[in-house]
């Protein structure tokens, strides 16, 4: 971040000391919305694809993200180490008195509303619905356990109806809904393809203003707590019933939703042999509001740095699509996720190509492999998309233009690579 922003949060926290909380709500307001604080508009930088191993310029947040929203009441403190930090090391913002006051005078929320463009009425009651095609099911189905309550969709193929090849669980982004993301990604007819059957659990507002999936909290980053404990109990609710193991089970998801498929990969490596993440963040890249505007920005200095995977026990593979001109995810949060997820060793072998897509988008596809020749990583950054699902349509944010996300994610995941042209 630069000095600007600094100035800025400092000018809030003067505010809110002086018990001018009006004053405050504006200027966070202003930071979040990427002006300085002198109050002149920045210009926006152009957003290119970030080199291997450098970190780009940061952009100004987006005032149409979708990614997060304040709580309009304090999250339950917790004393549980995140991984290897505990929370007296975690990192705290120059602003947390003041958004600490902002939320408990309920104004948090307000402030976020007032940005420009920018609608919280919760999720659409109702949208696109996928087609199902005869002898198949899409049915709403519910899950609860000690962590809370959700409702799912879950579609069985009619080309497996009974014993099914395989589990996917899909998580959606912010301001979307199960119905909606099954459309936009048309997961449900690549898995009747390949007989497989589609997860969709849904967030609701009263769990999050925006619907979001709750990825930047540390209460939901960890094993057999929060909203990573309800959706494992859904994964292992369907394994059971379905009679399906470890090696045919997945977990994908789109922004938030896709920041959260990487802390069920972390969390649950046991359960999911492999994770796709489509224009989301990594592991442990955030741990509140504050620092997750600035990973999302692309500002990785102030954050702590991604987790590695440590359990070699139950290696999990991991696909990634990222926009490179996405204004809401910075690109560089993609490279981010790859880092994270690389195999050590010496015996790995990294190769890229290019490659142009039926709708007209280049794209550049990384792939990694082990000493055994098996793809542990693939990464597809997509030239002219934006924060959407790739190759999607009929759905909320999708790109049609883009390389068929859906169909290589689940070519990765059953190891039968569709590489497009």
């Amino acid at each position: 971040m630069n000095n600007d922003f600094f100035a800025t949060m400092r000018r809030a926290t003067s505010s809110t000391r002086a018990l001018n909380l009006a004053e405050a709500t504006r200027v966070i307001q202003d930071a979040l919305s990427g002006h300085p604080a002198s109050g002149a508009r920045s210009s926006n930088p152009d957003i290119t694809p970030p080199p291997p191993m450098r970190r780009s310029k940061p952009f100004a947040v987006d005032p149409d993200a979708e990614i997060i929203e304040a709580e309009t009441k304090q999250a339950d403190e917790t004393t549980d180490r995140i991984g290897d930090v505990a929370p007296s090391q975690r990192l705290r913002k120059p602003l947390g008195e003041a958004l600490r006051i902002l939320r408990e005078g309920r104004l948090a929320v307000s402030a976020f509303e007032s940005m420009p463009g920018r609608s919280f009425s919760g999720i659409p009651n109702h949208g696109p619905s996928p087609t199902i095609p005869e002898g198949a099911h899409f049915t709403s189905r519910s899950f609860s356990c000690a962590a809370g309550s959700r409702s799912y969709k879950l579609y069985v193929p009619a080309s497996a109806p009974d014993r099914p090849h395989g589990l996917v669980v899909m998580l959606h982004g912010c301001k979307q809904h199960p119905d909606d993301f099954a459309s936009g990604t048309g997961m449900n007819a690549v898995a009747e393809t390949h007989g497989l059957i589609v997860a969709y659990p849904g967030q609701t507002g009263a769990h999050n203003a925006s619907s979001c999936w709750n990825w930047f909290r540390p209460g939901d980053q960890m094993r057999d707590a929060g909203e990573p404990s309800i959706i494992a109990g859904i994964t292992m609710e369907l394994m059971s019933e379905f009679r399906l193991d470890r090696s045919r089970v997945f977990v994908a998801g789109l922004s938030a939703g896709g920041a959260m498929a990487a802390v069920m990969g972390e969390t649950y490596p046991d359960l999911y042999a492999a994770v796709g993440i489509h224009s989301g963040l990594a592991y442990g890249s955030a741990n509140d509001v504050m620092s997750a505007f600035s990973v999302m920005r692309g500002d990785a200095s102030l954050v702590s740095p991604s987790k590695r995977r440590a359990n070699v026990a139950h290696a999990v593979r991991t696909i990634i699509f990222q926009g490179a001109a996405d204004m809401t995810v910075h690109p560089s949060n993609g490279e981010r996720i790859a880092a994270a997820a690389s195999p050590p060793g010496a015996d790995i072998v990294t190769r890229t190509k290019t490659g142009r897509s039926a709708g007209g988008r280049t794209y550049r596809r990384t792939t990694v492999t082990d000493a055994h020749e098996t793809p542990m990583l693939e990464y597809w950054l997509v030239e002219g998309t934006g924060h959407a699902w790739s190759g999607g349509h009929g759905g909320s944010y999708t790109d049609p233009h883009g390389p068929d996300a859906t169909s290589e994610m689940v070519g990765f995941f059953l190891g039968k690579p569709n590489i497009q042209g």
